[in-house]
């Protein structure tokens, strides 16, 4: 199983911090937020491969911090066992970028990439191991999603949301509902098994949308079995320069 990272957006939102410096490797602690998700998912048995896509503008600065973080040495004494591969997309600017959807097709069409994914936006900071998430999919032996119970109607209206049945599986799911059909919000962690790539490399010439990483959820929902496993506990989204430095104070 291939871990895809999608590190390629530019946090316009976090102002100077990240006008010339990726979101995912700024500090928490000791750590970056980068840093804490692999040092989890790199310890998966199932996963044998990072792989992270990321724009021009970062591409180098992302194999340069990685590569400091991770140690030039022998394998052996290499802080995260599994391979790390930087995708470059190519974009420079806001207004020049594939979309998060296009990113994940453009790494998977460039690396030749035919196996199970684990997919995850870089920018959040998890109190729960993808261990179980992994896990979970291959109980149910479909594509999945995570979900987590979100009571803020508000909120529910600008997320994914899913309609799910006693045994977890996606009956629904619609982008940003103004009238949302349940409370199951959706976060932007997903696994896309081996056997439904065909339609992932196919969703955008299909009508899926390009930019969020939910618009290949929804789409996948609507075109196969879907499962959703329930988060077992929280995450922290660093989506602004003040859920930022929250974190900052709370982990550091």
């Amino acid at each position: 199983m291939k871990n895809i990272v999608i590190a390629a957006g530019y946090a316009t939102r976090l102002g100077e911090l990240t006008k010339n410096f990726p979101k995912p490797l700024l500090k928490i602690g000791d750590n970056t937020i980068l840093g804490r998700m692999l040092d989890d998912i790199d310890s998966i048995p199932e996963i044998d491969e990072h792989v992270i896509i990321t724009n021009h503008k970062f591409a180098e600065i992302f194999e340069r911090e990685l590569a400091e973080i991770n140690g030039n040495s022998s394998s052996n004494n290499k802080r995260w066992k599994k391979p790390i591969t930087i995708v470059d997309d190519g974009t420079e600017t806001n207004e020049t970028r594939l979309g998060a959807v296009c990113d994940l097709l453009f790494a998977m069409d460039k690396l030749k990439i035919d196996d199970d994914l684990l997919v995850v936006a870089a920018d959040n900071l998890l109190f729960f191991s993808f261990q179980e998430f992994v896990d979970f999919a291959k109980t149910k032996n479909t594509s999945c999603i995570m979900c987590h119970e979100q009571p803020s109607i508000e909120k529910l209206q600008r997320t994914g949301v899913v309609e799910l049945d006693d045994n977890n599986k996606v009956l629904g799911m619609e982008e940003k509902p103004q009238v949302p059909k349940s409370h199951w919000a959706v976060p932007p962690f997903y696994i896309y098994l081996k056997k439904d790539l065909e339609l992932v490399r196919h969703s955008v010439e299909n009508g899926c949308g390009k930019d969020a990483p939910g618009n290949l959820a929804h789409y996948m929902v609507e075109n196969t079995t879907m499962h959703a496993w329930p988060m077992s506990a929280g995450r922290f989204d660093i989506g602004s320069l003040d859920t930022y430095y929250e974190a900052v104070k709370r982990f550091g």
